[in-house]
């Protein structure tokens, strides 16, 4: 807009010269408007940069100074095209400095400049100044309404692109832990066992060859499982896991940690009703998870899982066990976190509850 601006002010010096060479005194108005056009094209910009308050107070100064300039064009001679070129760039450059009705009454008052003409002619030429003044400020007017809306575009496209780059960003982080999570839960869960069932089966070897046998076969099935878990894993990160329904996969699950040493008793309570995939996913890891602990640090002789469908639209799973237990709740651990960060996901929350000597209880609750 400013070089826009710039080029017609150099057309309007030029066209008034050549309209001067008719002059009896052409210098006057040349002179008059070359310093006009200098100011209109120098201090515009310069006025244009600066910051509030004090690019308005400059506009005004400019402003002012530039219609008395423009006054002076018109009483030294200069009453053409030229001349009127020049009010016009004023009024466009009113619009683009001062406040709307400021450069509105600039706007007006640009025209009267030809007050001293005779009647006729004065009427019939103000009547097109105005018109053309006003022309003027209505097209530079929208043109910068054009030009913010740009800037505000461009600022929005740039917050967006940052807003996306956190939804990236969040979303890699969330995979990221649903793959650490899944491989906590699952190949953790089956390298577990196939290391507790190696060491009974080395237990029992020189004296029972038959039981290190079918120890060691249990051993082999779960290392099988194990890989099909890192073959799922790889071959989709995002696919869910194929169970069976809640219910059967517990009570395989329980089967397999009594077959590793510690009994475990299934309990289910209230009439079983379909759940989502999450749902049962996030129940069944946190009683592989549960259960796996129990073999690890519990040192039990007893598990028990339960799995209640309540009438308020939960559902709670409860892993206890009568271990060694703790004096205090361990509030780290990837298998501890990893359980928090699905139930949250659902909704629901994550209790453990530990007393040395009598056991823990780990219990999850999601909507259901």
């Amino acid at each position: 807009m400013t070089r826009a601006l710039a080029v017609l002010t150099g057309g309007a010096l030029l066209t008034l010269t050549a309209e001067a060479t008719g002059l009896e005194h052409p210098l006057p108005p040349i002179a008059v408007a070359l310093l006009f056009s200098v100011l209109a094209v120098a201090a515009f910009g310069w006025v244009d940069r600066q910051r509030p308050p004090r690019r308005l107070r400059l506009a005004v100064r400019y402003v002012v100074v530039q219609l008395a300039l423009g006054y002076l064009v018109f009483m030294a001679g200069g009453t053409g095209v030229g001349a009127t070129l020049l009010s016009l760039v004023l009024v466009s450059q009113s619009v683009l400095l001062l406040p709307l009705p400021a450069a509105v009454v600039v706007s007006a008052v640009v025209p009267l400049v030809h007050l001293g003409m005779p009647m006729a002619d004065g009427l019939r030429t103000m009547l097109g100044t105005y018109v053309a003044a006003a022309f003027t400020a209505v097209v530079t007017e929208l043109l910068r309404r054009e030009q913010r809306a740009r800037a505000e575009l461009a600022e929005a496209n740039t917050r967006l692109r940052g807003y996306a780059a956190q939804a990236e960003e969040l979303a890699t982080t969330q995979e990221r832990n649903r793959v650490a999570r899944d491989i906590h839960d699952g190949l953790g869960h089956h390298l577990t066992v196939v290391q507790m069932q190696v060491q009974a089966a080395r237990a029992v070897l020189a004296s029972d060859p038959a039981r290190a046998d079918a120890v060691l076969a249990q051993a082999q099935q779960q290392s099988t499982e194990a890989l099909a878990e890192v073959r799922r894993s790889v071959a989709a990160l995002r696919a869910p896991r194929r169970l069976p329904p809640l219910p059967e996969a517990l009570a395989a699950i329980a089967e397999e940690t009594s077959a590793a040493g510690v009994p475990t008793a299934l309990d289910v309570r209230g009439p079983a009703r379909p759940l989502t995939a999450d749902v049962e996913e996030s129940l069944f890891r946190a009683a592989q998870e549960g259960l796996t602990n129990v073999r690890k640090h519990a040192g039990a002789g007893f598990a028990r899982l339960e799995l209640a469908y309540g009438d308020d639209g939960t559902v709670r799973l409860e892993v206890c066990d009568d271990g060694r237990g703790t004096a205090g709740v361990p509030e780290t651990g990837f298998g501890l976190l990893g359980l928090r960060e699905r139930a949250t996901r659902l909704g629901g929350s994550v209790d453990v509850v530990s007393e040395a000597g009598r056991g823990t209880t780990v219990r999850v609750q999601v909507p259901g």
